[in-house]
């Protein structure tokens, strides 16, 4: 069988083509990805994929690259779906405040109210609503859009995602049909971000639309062995998916995780804050107690050593007698 096998980067190829090789199949690889924003990234993972492709003797050949392709399909979706994002965050802004008891009030209350085991419960539910409201806060501090970005409907990103696949599937087809090849296959399914059901789906359909057959590998296992292979290799890892859409998504997710960093941290000093100030004030409570327990000691020596004055001149008075 003469596989193609679309690759979307170096890193991820590195499992499938060994993988592939175990089985028997020698696979020349296509880097047909449209969806790669902006062209300097496009050119950094296509060199890092073909000088790993070099040393492994395995081919390589380039797709069209053509963003308004991608614009025209995946990115119409994608922007369309970031748009009502921005503008159900623009309505929330608008909104403001209810006014009512946020859930970390609430929480604070169940648990004041509660009884051992029920105030143990309530407890939890108040940190899970205290860590709810520190990423709510988290996201106050992002940029509109890096807020739409996260608040983008699950359906709407999927559709976009299909719609991604199936051009960059269908290229890697039409490619195979006009060099010879029997089937395709790809390496995107060896992250476990990305929509794997999809992928096979889209494969499969590209496939039987051109008359070949659909190699397909859910690559997830090996998902770690290739992070650690390509990180010991110095590969170049890209830190999102490829279009402009997920790196906006990717910055956002990276801000939001910075901001709860933040946000803990803060929390945790107010905490120590409050744990220091209950030291402070035991320690005050005690060394109030031994000044007090000083002042008792100190007045009763006093009291002793004017009673024994006084047994001594009365026993002199004796004396004199």
């Amino acid at each position: 069988m003469k596989l193609l096998l679309h690759a979307c980067c170096g890193p991820c190829s590195l499992e499938p083509v060994r993988v592939l090789r175990e089985e028997g199949v020698e696979p020349a690889i296509l880097f047909a990805n449209s969806n790669i924003h902006p062209r300097e990234e496009y050119d950094h993972r296509l060199a890092t994929l073909r000088e790993w492709a070099a040393t492994e003797g395995v081919s390589v050949a380039e797709g069209r690259y053509d963003v308004r392709d991608w614009d025209k399909t995946a990115g119409a979706i994608g922007s369309a779906a970031l748009a009502k994002a921005l503008m159900r965050v623009a309505r929330k802004e608008v909104a403001g405040a209810t006014g009512a008891a946020g859930p970390a009030e609430a929480g604070r209350e169940a648990a004041g109210a509660a009884g051992p085991a029920e105030g143990t419960a309530a407890a939890t539910k108040a940190e899970a609503a205290a860590e709810t409201e520190r990423e709510a806060a988290a996201l106050a501090t992002l940029d509109p859009r890096l807020r739409a970005a996260l608040a983008v409907d699950p359906d709407a990103r999927a559709a976009r995602c299909r719609a991604c696949y199936r051009l960059r599937f269908e290229e890697a087809a039409r490619y195979a049909v006009e060099h010879g090849f029997d089937a395709i296959g790809t390496t995107l399914s060896v992250s476990p971000y990305q929509y794997t059901d999809v992928i096979e789906e889209e494969l499969d359909r590209a496939a039987a639309r051109h008359g070949l057959d659909s190699v397909f590998r859910d690559f997830r296992p090996y998902y770690d062995e290739a992070t650690r292979r390509s990180r010991e290799a110095g590969m170049y890892r890209q830190n999102f998916c490829g279009c402009r859409l997920s790196d906006t998504e990717a910055q956002a997710e990276r801000q939001l995780r910075k901001a709860m960093r933040a946000a803990e941290r803060a929390a945790h000093a107010a905490e120590r804050q409050a744990q220091e100030a209950k030291r402070a004030e035991k320690r005050a409570e005690r060394q109030a107690y031994q000044d007090k327990q000083q002042r008792k000691h100190a007045i009763l020596k006093a009291m002793r050593k004017q009673m024994k004055d006084q047994v001594k001149e009365e026993n002199r008075e004796d004396e004199r007698l």
